[in-house]
């Protein structure tokens, strides 16, 4: 559980000293970006100046300051959930009860969190027991009490990675190991053709000693025993178990073919009555040797192919400083990173609950999302948001797990738990993702199942051609080498035999897919796109058609209100009944009302039966009323009396004045929403404004160069949609407004019936339907919150950038060519290479390949299909050039 429980005697707010944490930074900030962080705070000024001049005031002192946090320190921290506390009296008597106990030293109890931290005396040896004990009391004292327990989440889906990413790290150095030792056979084994070149080559001066050594067919028979049963053994035994549970392998045909090539060269060498050639012994030991090179060097690939996701992985921290503070003083320890008499313990992010105070230091990495209580820091969000310049934090600010603190010490308020951070959610995405097979993959599927027992029926067929017929129709053949010095059709016919089980290659038709779906979801998650598996690539890669939702996805979705107007009433009541109805809706033009309510501070009436119809608009009772905003139609609807169209014209001229004398630009999207009243129909309307996206433009345009049609769908007026469309070069025919989710849903559904493969872009629950329908659905994470547009969608941009767009389709595309490719190769390879191994070259070309051959391109068959998928990596950013 906890590891320490300390209690902190801080200076007062204006004393604390942090400082510039030189060892962190070095640590967490390649040098680059170190100068660029410099740099950058020099130009911001008094903002960064302030957090930096208290690090450097004393840097002796503030040194020792973040040491005390680490030092003073307890091997014995209880933590405990303790509900009931209703009181500061509540707070007393569970403090008396914890205090009771002679086992505890000291105790913080905090009511609002409903925690009780508690630290135990040097001489206490079991805690656990202790800790049961104390919650046992406390219980029984009317306050329901039990131990914080580590959790399973977080913490053990790292380190079961880290862990497996070790284990894979080791094989690697056992599989260069055997490699190494496979390869020393392999020069010993060969030796003897090494006096064969020099002789060729006119130099006589391998003879006598070793040379004859090597020659002798006893020692060559005992370094393949030493092969097969040395570096060689575990693929035998695992080719033999996969025979006996009826599954072969790639390893069965390989050790099928080294055994086979084995045992023929052991009877001709122990009954050479028989006079056939038993040469070939160093067949297996070369075969063994350019397997397992291709093995680790495969291997090598793999691991290399899985380093971004071990890059995400980096930045999930797994412990945290939980700060518990009494009650007495939460309103002091709001104004400083820590108050006197806190204590902080060291709890596993699992531990975390929504609320819980945390307190990051300089050089850590955010273990869970949430706001800053206390503090001010620059903070490195690069990970979330590409951008590689720091971003200022103080009180109020929100911050995300796997951001890095860099100056000076947090105190946050935890909003998410471990499991539930953004980093978490993107690994587990990443993950699911990588689990998840693209349809293509069933092809290879199809083919690498029966794959080992057709192999085997051939190399079957091969011997029997050979040996019965073949050596008898082209006898030419038994002059090859391959047939051995006397022309043995019984060598002859088990090499080839040999050459067929060896040379194909399973493997490169199971990696053709796998690979390349891993590099490309890892590489997706890494740039700020989350594409939810193989299968999502591969729809994704198809796409000829994009349908753009307008507010929030082309426009920036942070709409401010533009405009009041009424005919009958203030400004101020319109927009207190428009802010009281939309209050709890979360559509950003509900956000913009109310949040300029609150600007002017209005006091907003109490409402009863709100009713929102995505879409259309929101509904509630105020004052025995009903009170409707939203479109005019919808708002019209609602109610029974009528506008006369005089009255409206005149509203709308009126409110068309007002904005004409503002100073939004023609970049800005402008809608208008009503507001109605039972017994009075449409009483206001209010205009609200919102800006485009910086990169709108050159999304659209990327995608129409890409020969992408691109359409707008939207909920929102024609002036609205029609300006948008304009500035952002949709053509009008291809422009939809005043949509309803249900209609957006209809509009995608015959896009697709009339033959394309359509991606719906979106933000909103209004958008979820449509999302769901499209062959992509992609949502935009506008401030990393999670909503039913993101759940639904198949492809989430984490840095809310439009633009990602451009980017996941070019990297599906990419994905996928490189799929096509590997499985093109892997097919090519084994059509070609299996003939070529059965001798169908021999008669007219005299060619033919030996075991160690065929066993060297087979390898090399499975390293270019992982190389090929690693090249995915190489694949830039369309939009990196892009200045936005």
């Amino acid at each position: 559980m906890a590891s320490n429980l300390l209690r902190l005697h801080l200076l007062p707010p204006s004393s604390l000293h942090i400082p510039h944490p030189g060892n962190y930074v070095k640590r967490c900030f390649p040098k680059q970006r170190r100068l660029r962080i410099r740099r950058y705070c020099s130009r911001r000024g008094a903002l960064v100046s302030n957090s930096i001049e208290i690090s450097t005031q004393s840097f002796e002192s503030a040194e020792s300051s973040i040491e005390s946090v680490k030092s003073v320190t307890s091997d014995k921290p209880v933590l405990l959930d303790v509900s009931g506390m209703m009181c500061g009296g509540c707070v007393a008597r569970v403090k008396s009860v914890l205090m009771s106990d002679d086992r505890v030293a000291s105790a913080v109890v905090n009511m609002l969190t409903e925690t009780a931290g508690v630290r135990l005396k040097p001489e206490v040896d079991v805690v656990v027991d202790v800790a049961e004990s104390l919650a046992k009391r406390l219980t029984e004292s009317g306050f329901e009490a039990k131990r914080r327990v580590s959790g399973m989440g977080v913490a053990e889906n790292v380190k079961k990675w880290k862990e497996m990413v070790s284990k894979k790290e080791e094989l690697l150095v056992k599989s260069r190991n055997r490699v190494a030792f496979a390869w020393t056979l392999v020069a010993l084994c060969c030796g003897s053709h090494t006096s064969h070149i020099l002789h060729s080559l006119g130099i006589h001066i391998a003879h006598g000693g070793i040379w004859d050594l090597l020659h002798n067919s006893y020692v060559k028979g005992g370094l393949a025993v030493g092969a097969l049963l040395g570096p060689g053994r575990e693929l035998l035994f695992d080719g033999v178990k996969a025979f006996g549970k009826r599954s072969p392998n790639m390893n069965s045909l390989v050790g099928l073919g080294s055994m086979a090539a084995f045992s023929i060269s052991l009877i001709s060498l122990v009954n050479p009555e028989l006079e056939w050639d038993a040469s070939f012994f160093e067949e297996p030991v070369m075969l063994l040797g350019f397997v397992l090179l291709g093995r680790s060097l495969e291997e090598r690939a793999k691991l290399k192919a899985s380093s971004d996701m071990n890059e995400l992985l980096s930045l999930i921290s797994t412990q945290s400083r939980l700060v518990i503070t009494s009650s007495d003083n939460n309103n002091t320890a709001a104004d400083s990173v820590l108050s006197s008499d806190s204590i902080c313990v060291n709890v596993p992010v699992d531990d975390i609950r929504v609320g819980d105070s945390l307190l990051v230091l300089p050089g850590e990495t955010f273990p869970v999302d949430g706001s800053v209580l206390a503090g001010r820091s620059v903070v490195d969000e690069s990970m979330l948001t590409g951008e590689s310049l720091p971003v200022f934090k103080e009180e109020g600010c929100s911050v995300s797990a796997g951001t890095i603190n860099w100056d000076g010490p947090l105190r946050i308020k935890a909003s998410s738990t471990g499991s539930n951070s953004t980093i978490s959610k993107i690994v587990r995405m990443v993950e699911d993702a990588q689990g998840n097979a693209a349809p293509v993959q069933r092809l290879a599927d199809a083919i690498a199942g029966p794959f080992v027992y057709t192999i085997m029926s051939l190399s079957a067929v091969t011997f029997a051609f050979w040996y019965y017929i073949g050596s008898h129709i082209f006898p030419d053949v038994l002059l090859n080498d391959i047939a051995g010095p006397d022309g043995d059709p019984l060598a002859l016919s088990l090499k080839l035999a040999v050459d067929v089980l060896v040379v194909s290659c399973p493997c490169a038709l199971g990696l053709a897919t796998p690979t390349a779906i891993l590099i490309g979801t890892s590489l997706g998650a890494k740039r700020g796109y989350l594409i939810r598996g193989g299968d999502v690539l591969e729809r994704l890669a198809s796409i000829d058609c994009v349908a753009l939702d307008k507010t929030g996805t082309l426009t920036e979705g942070r709409p401010v209100v533009s405009g009041i107007a009424s005919l009958r009433y203030e400004e101020q009541e319109v927009l207190k009944l428009a802010a009281a109805v939309e209050k709890t809706a979360t559509h950003p033009i509900a956000k913009a009302i109310v949040n300029e309510a609150e600007a002017l501070n209005l006091e907003t009436p109490e409402t009863r039966g709100q009713l929102t119809e995505p879409g259309f608009g929101t509904l509630a009772e105020i004052d025995g009323r009903l009170v409707a905003v939203g479109s005019l139609e919808w708002v019209s609807d609602r109610f029974l009396k009528k506008n006369d169209s005089s009255d409206m014209v005149k509203l709308e001229s009126f409110l068309d004045n007002k904005l004409s004398s503002t100073s939004s630009t023609s970049r800005n999207s402008k809608t208008v929403v009503y507001v109605g009243r039972e017994g009075e129909g449409i009483i206001g309307a209010i205009a609200i404004s919102d800006c485009l996206r910086q990169d709108a433009e050159f999304t659209v345009g990327r995608l129409q160069e890409k020969g992408i049609k691109t359409v707008l769908l939207s909920g929102d007026r024609e002036g609205a949609v029609a300006t948008v469309a304009k500035n952002v070069g949709i053509e009008s025919e291809s422009t939809n407004y005043s949509l309803s989710p249900e209609m957006k849903f209809e509009f995608i559904s015959s896009l697709q019936s009339s033959g394309h493969r359509v991606a719906m872009v979106g933000d909103g629950i209004n958008d979820a339907p449509s999302l769901a329908q499209a062959d992509v659905g992609i949502a935009l994470k506008i401030e990393a919150q999670e909503n039913a547009a993101s759940n639904t969608a198949s492809v989430i941009l984490v840095r809310n950038k439009l633009s990602h767009v451009v980017d996941a389709l070019s990297l599906a595309q990419a994905t996928m060519s490189k799929v096509y490719q590997n499985l093109a190769w892997a097919i090519a390879y084994n059509v070609i290479s299996i003939p070529i191994a059965a001798g169908v070259l021999l008669p007219q070309y005299d060619f033919a390949m030996t075991p160690s051959l065929s066993g060297g391109l087979m390898a090399l068959s499975s390293i270019f299909v992982v190389s090929n998928s690693l090249l995915l990596q190489l694949h830039k950013s369309e939009t990196s050039g892009n200045s936005l």
